[in-house]
């Protein structure tokens, strides 16, 4: 970390911020607390912009082509599943679907839209090695086909793709943040929508749900959420987890027949 304590000066006390690659740091001072990682993507500053994350401070680019970023670092806490549920969360979602700015930047970035076209054929090549052992992965296979000409015409956005209760913050002053953005892509928001309905939302009140997102819950929406929660449900598949996906996938039939002429 002496590489942080050379931008800082020694009145502060940094310390990891845990996670996976190990470039995130909080540092503090008297009257100050930042997050500092390494790194990050070019994305962080229009997710700053958009109030989607906490506000960027500064950014530094190093002799060695580093850049670290620093972020303020706010008190804070988790969403719970059951606060998953909250119109605020359904706004601040439809926000990030709706912004230009963030597709635009994804887009000059060089990322490129998630095609269901494509997507099927992985979901094919990783149903293969696993349809002897589960009979019900026939049945959602057929449905993704089946349900693939809705696909296409959708409009594409920044979909987050790991739309988890923990990923959702609040500040001590009421702010709402969508955090932790390294699996974000191009795509139809219902991707995402489909993540966190299934997840966390009980089914009575999922058209008050997307009220508060401002669109209805038609069957055309409600076939692209389960296209991508089946796709999302495939290529989780492990020999290690067979007997419990087996559980989803009956589950995943059972709420897609109403949806099948």
């Amino acid at each position: 970390m002496n590489w942080l304590e050379h931008i800082l000066g020694n009145e502060w006390k940094i310390a990891p911020a845990g996670g996976v690659t190990g470039e995130a740091y909080y540092a503090s001072s008297a009257n100050r607390q930042l997050f500092l990682k390494r790194n990050s993507s070019p994305f962080l500053a229009v997710l700053s912009a958009e109030g989607i994350v906490p506000k960027l401070v500064w950014t530094k680019r190093m002799e060695n082509g580093d850049v670290i970023t620093a972020q303020e670092w706010l008190q804070g806490r988790g969403l719970t599943s059951s606060e998953m549920n909250d119109s605020r969360v359904a706004q601040l979602l439809s926000k990030i679907h709706h912004s230009s700015e963030m597709l635009n930047m994804l887009m000059r970035m060089g990322k490129k839209p998630l095609q269901p076209e494509a997507k099927l054929e992985e979901l094919r090549e990783k149903a293969a090695g696993f349809q002897d052992r589960l009979p019900a992965l026939h049945q959602v296979m057929k449905s993704l086909a089946l349900f693939l000409p809705e696909m296409p015409q959708q409009t594409l956005a920044v979909c987050h793709f790991d739309i988890d209760h923990n990923n959702w913050m609040i500040s001590r002053h009421d702010e709402l943040y969508l955090v932790d953005w390294d699996s974000a892509l191009i795509a139809d928001p219902a991707a995402d929508i489909g993540m966190l309905l299934r997840k966390y939302v009980p089914q009575a009140d999922w058209e008050a749900w997307m009220a508060a997102y401002g669109k209805p819950l038609d069957d055309g929406l409600l076939k692209r959420i389960y296209w991508y929660e089946a796709a999302r449900l495939i290529m989780s598949l492990r020999e290690d987890n067979l007997e419990r996906k087996c559980k989803d996938l009956k589950l995943l039939i059972s709420e897609i027949k109403p949806l099948i002429c």
